[in-house]
């Protein structure tokens, strides 16, 4: 053999690193970018912080973007679970500042979402409307909606000492020393994680998003699961909009929208750590992390608001840009 003839082991080196960099790049950029903020940021790596990262930036968007896994999974996309969020948020407030009990309206919210998530599922699966411009006409319908329950956008505020008990617990309540809101974004990640693995419904609604002719041709009603999956992702956000209204004591209108893009962005990013690129729960919830931690280090660093927006939006390209190059290399070396 010539010195110069690569032995078969270094011929799949780059094979392997290409490998690695295509299946765990996420893990990879989520490490980088905490070593970074580490070192630039001397107060990151404190309790404090990163306490704060998962009950302030992590446990909203992960709750929402479990929604939007479930949505992309179907083959689809929800453009309107903040939509979803602000109705439930509307419809809680409203029912507490009315006196009722706060079972009741937090019911009454998360009705409110699934109504939402079911007018989708109309457009969807009984007009035939594509999931993109259904919910994007729902998104707009929403805003439209709410400008006019609020007399051109004015927030609802509950009073100051005359909040219940009960309502408070969902945003500053703990259960076993955890915040109720990180309580409850453990608890849908690991119910989602569940379905996807191991329930007929879970398993059903990531064919019909990889081979949706093959689903149909065997018989099964895709059509009912795709409308049953956006009602999901309308409940799902709803649980986001009660918890964000507890923690803040005020609706919004629209505030839910702010939660949209970084929720596409992080299941899309979660989807490299499949190796069919498809939505999965753990991808999402490493997304989820990535973005909070940039979120918060972004914010310690004192740059303006929308230089973080942009470095928010580098980094979501970079990682799934990196992601396609290194995809490709491995399929060519």
């Amino acid at each position: 053999m010539s010195l110069h003839t690569p032995t078969p082991a270094a011929m799949g080196l780059p094979r392997l690193i290409a490998g690695s960099l295509v299946r765990y790049g996420l893990i990879f950029a989520l490490v980088a970018v905490f070593a970074v903020f580490s070192l630039i940021t001397p107060t990151f790596l404190t309790l404090a912080n990163l306490q704060s990262i998962l009950v302030n930036n992590f446990t909203l968007l992960a709750i929402v973007s479990i929604a939007m896994t479930f949505a992309v999974a179907s083959g689809g996309i929800d453009l309107s679970v903040g939509t979803a969020m602000d109705f439930a948020s509307f419809a809680f407030v409203s029912l507490v500042l009315a006196g009722q009990p706060v079972a009741i309206a937090a019911l009454a919210g998360l009705a409110a979402g699934a109504f939402v998530g079911a007018f989708n599922a109309l457009l969807i699966s009984v007009i035939g409307v594509s999931p993109f411009l259904a919910t994007l006409g729902t998104l707009f319908i929403g805003r439209s909606v709410q400008q006019l329950l609020t007399n051109g956008g004015n927030p609802v505020y509950l009073p100051p000492n005359g909040v219940p008990e009960a309502f408070r617990f969902l945003g500053h309540g703990t259960i076993a020393s955890l915040p109720v809101p990180l309580a409850a974004a453990i608890v849908i990640i690991a119910a989602a994680a569940v379905v996807f693995a191991r329930a007929r419904f879970g398993r059903v609604v990531l064919s019909i998003g990889i081979q949706p002719g093959v689903v149909r041709y065997s018989g099964i009603a895709a059509s009912a699961y795709i409308a049953a999956t956006f009602v999901l992702v309308g409940l799902i956000a709803a649980v986001a909009g009660l918890i964000l209204t507890s923690t803040v004591t005020v609706y919004i209108p629209s505030s839910g929208n702010a939660f949209l893009l970084n929720a596409i962005g992080a299941t899309f990013i979660g989807t490299t750590l499949s190796p069919l690129r498809r939505p999965n729960v753990g991808g999402t919830v490493f997304g989820v992390l990535l973005l909070s931690i940039v979120a918060n280090g972004l914010l310690l660093t004192d740059l303006n608001f929308y230089w973080q927006q942009v470095g928010t939006g580098t980094l979501i390209f970079a990682v799934l840009a990196l992601s396609f190059i290194n995809r490709k290399a491995a399929g060519s070396a």
